[in-house]
This record gives C-alpha cells, structure tokens and sequence, in this order.
C-alpha cells in the first residue's frame, strides 16, 4: 500500500488536484469580485441620479423634498442626510454625516457605522455624497443587505460547486489513475517472471496507450531473445552431446588398452594411459554437469513442484554424507530442527544440497569441521552449509556461481567447476536465494582458513 502512494500517478494525481483546487479558488474569488464591483457600480449610478434629482430642487425646498421621498420609501432601501456645512443635521433619516466620506459623488462602502433615525443597527450601505452651492451638505445612502445577501449566496453556491467538482475530478483521477496502476502492477509481475527466466512470459497488453505501446516493444524484444537464447542453447547442448559420444567411446577404447598385457609390463605408458583416462573422465564429468544445467534451466517453472519436507531432506543427506565425513576425519556437525514444509522439487533440491555438503567435505583439511544447519526464520527455512577450508574472497564469490570458474586457493582440487552452476540453476527455478559468507568461527576452532558459509534462504525473493 505505501509503495502504491509513492508512484508517478498518484503524484499526478495530487498536483492535478491541487492545481484544479487553486484554479477553482481563483475563479470563485473572480465571479465575487465581479460581481461585488458590478453591485457597487450599480448602486452608485443610482444613488448619482438621485443627487442629480435634488440638484434641480431650491435649498429651500429640499427638506421637504427629503421627507417626501422618505414617506414613499417602505422597504428602507435608500437614506438621505441634509447637513450644514460644519455638519449640523437639518433634514433626513441619516443623523450623522457618515465617517471619512468624500464629497466628490463617489460611492464608498460603511458597514453598521451610520446614525439613522428610528434605528439601532445601521446596515451596510453604500453612501455618495455632494456640497450643494450654499455650502449645505447632500447625503444619499443605499441599503445593500439583500444585494450583499444574494451575493453570499451565490459564492456559497459555487464554492460548494467548485469543492464538488473538485472532490469528482479528484475521484475520476483516482479511479483512472488505479486502472493504470493495476496494469503497472501485472506489468511488473510478469516482469519479475521473465526475471527469473520464465522468458515465455509475455507483457500484457489490452489497450491503446503508451503502456500498450512499451508492452508490444518489449515483447518483441522478448521474442527475439527467447529465439537467440534458444538458438545459442541448441547449439551448445549440441556440442556437448555430439562430443560426449566420442569421449564415451574414447573413454572405453582407453579402459580396453589399459587391460591388454602389453600395456602392463610397460610402466610408463601405463602412467599416461592412466592420466588420459582420468583426463577424459573429468571431461565426461563437465559435460554431464554442462547437459544438467541445462536440463534445470528448460524445466516448466514450478511444473513438478509438490510438498517437500526439508528435515527429512537434510536427515536423508547427513547420514549418506557422514562416512565419507569420517573418513576424512572431519568433525561432523549436523542441526537439524523441524521446520515448516515448502513447495518445491524435491529431487532438485536433493542434488543441490548435495553439491554444497559435497563441496564442504571436499575443500575442508584432513580433521577439520563441516556444519549442516537448518532452523527456521520469520520468512521461511533456512540452510547452512559451513566447512574450515579456504574460502572464497568476497571478489570472486559472484564469479563462482558462473560455469568452469574455480578459484585459485582450490585449482589444486579436483572438480570441474560446476557444482555450484547447478546449484545456483537450481535455486533460479525455485526462486530461492544463495548468500556466501566466511565462516569465522569455524575458522576459530580449526586454524586452516577463513572459512566458507553457504546459506540457503529457502523462501521467495518477494518476500526478502
């Protein structure tokens, strides 16, 4: 769920929200200032009329004029003020000239600042005022409650329209923007497929966007490499059975020599013919060992996978293993407690392990110590395989896992360097992970070496 927050839609998502957010709040802001000046605009024409109507009365007169057109004035809408010019009230509703007004017929806004006549509460008004040629002063005031009440309502209206459409657009984006993040999802469960050599996979596809686009491109791409791939494998494996053939017939025309009497009496000769015999075998072996890996790598992934039960797996190991153990007088240290049951191919697994226990016994001194642990984790199994020997420096650790390559404190051993190709086949097609570490504390007790742990983390790598 927090990875989900963290990708490049939802971050779209959110600066799409926030910039519709500020652009709805800047268009509400604008239709009330619109609408606010077009109000006041129009209140000033009128309150302006107005004083050009009491312009065309005599002074004398304009009082009554005044209490005229209050006495037809039901709603209260407009105010008149008749003062002298040192402010004195003479005629009007207004008691007080209001504060900070300018004489020059321009409109200005008070707000429950007015002294009126029969009220308490003074009203927002819009006011204009004038100096008549005797110097009186002329006040005409316009109650703007009801223009300023439907002006609220209106704004109200359409911010709760813009938060509406707001939290909608926001919906919509989410709802887009999950399809898209579902699709980026089975992209890259396939994706991780491929990864771990499942190259028949294929990317999704169902649509017409760029994703649809990059899925098509990358499954050509796939099919051209899975031809490749399968290609160069035709040919290496084609090699190695074609060759294995004659080193099988070469290996038994030297096994046929080595018996004939003539070879016997002749020490020498029997010394090659014994080193070309062991030669070809160790040939024999690289290709079986090079065909196996091969096999490993084509298995249907998870196709023969059923129930395995480790315990009995490493119970079954350590006593085929233990006196070969002995005979080499090794310590034979062997951990094996009950731990949860996997899924996977058991004989798989069985000569995996067996080529770690194997390469333990092999490169560990005369007397020295091998240890078989398996215990369980809070992820899943896990199996070490530790012996005293050597070890393998932390540059060439990733180099060992790679076919015929050995390392120069072992070159002296006889193998063909593929033991651990098999291995790291096998824990490929399990989607298994294998960690190489010293092994200090054996090191410790049997001075000899730095040591070497092979750790097997008997769980999926999505789970790590």
């Amino acid at each position: 769920m927090r990875r989900r927050w963290h990708t490049t839609t939802f971050r779209w998502l959110c600066a799409y929200t926030a910039l519709f957010g500020v652009f709805l709040t800047l268009l509400v802001g604008f239709i009330a200032w619109t609408a606010s000046t077009t109000i006041e605009r129009d209140a000033d024409t009128i309150m302006g009329w107005q004083l050009i109507y009491f312009d065309s009365i005599p002074d004398a007169q304009l009082p009554d004029a005044i209490y005229q057109r209050l006495e037809h004035e039901h709603l209260h809408v407009n105010y008149y003020g008749l003062f002298t010019s040192d402010g004195r009230y003479v005629a009007g509703d207004l008691l007080a000239p209001p504060p900070h007004l300018t004489y020059t017929r321009e409109g200005s806004t008070h707000a429950h600042t007015l002294k009126l006549l029969d009220r308490d509460v003074s009203p927002v008004v819009r006011a204009m005022g004038e100096v008549r040629p005797s110097g009186m002063r002329l006040v005409v005031a316009r109650d703007m409650t009801s223009v300023l009440r439907i002006r609220k309502i209106m704004v109200r209206t359409l911010a709760a329209g813009a938060v509406l459409a707001l939290l909608g657009a926001a919906a919509g984006g989410l709802v887009l923007g999950m399809r898209q993040i579902r699709r980026v999802r089975e992209i890259r469960r396939v994706t991780e497929c491929i990864a771990r050599g499942d190259l028949d996979r294929r990317l999704p596809v169902g649509g017409d966007d760029e994703l649809d686009m990059l899925a098509h491109l990358v499954n050509h791409m796939l099919d051209e490499v899975e031809r490749l791939m399968g290609e160069v494998k035709g040919a290496c494996d084609g090699i190695a059975h074609d060759l294995r053939t004659p080193l099988v017939h070469l290996h038994t025309l030297l096994a046929r020599v080595a018996e004939r009497e003539s070879v016997r009496g002749d020490t020498a000769g029997a010394v090659l013919l014994d080193q070309a015999r062991t030669e070809t075998g160790q040939l024999l072996e690289r290709f079986r060992a090079m065909l196996r890996i091969s096999e490993i790598g084509t298995l249907q992934r998870r196709g023969g996978f059923a129930t395995v039960d480790l315990h009995e797996l490493v119970q079954e190991l350590a006593d085929l293993y233990e006196p070969l153990a002995e005979s080499r007088e090794l310590e034979w240290r062997i951990t094996a407690e009950p731990v949860a049951e996997i899924h996977g191919d058991r004989a798989l697994l069985f000569e995996a392990f067996n080529n770690l226990i194997d390469n333990a016994i092999k490169f560990a001194p005369q007397g020295g110590v091998v240890s078989v642990t398996l215990r369980s984790t809070p992820l899943g199994p896990l199996l070490e395989v530790a012996d005293n020997g050597p070890g393998i420096p932390p540059g060439e650790r990733a180099a060992v896992l790679q076919r015929f390559y050995r390392g120069e404190a072992v070159r002296h051993v006889a193998g063909s360097g593929l033991g651990l190709s098999i291995v790291a086949a096998v824990m490929r097609v399990h989607d298994f992970t294998l960690r190489i570490d010293d092994a200090q504390e054996l090191a410790r007790e049997e001075p000899g070496g730095a040591g070497t742990r092979m750790s097997v983390e008997c769980w999926p790598r999505s789970l790590a």
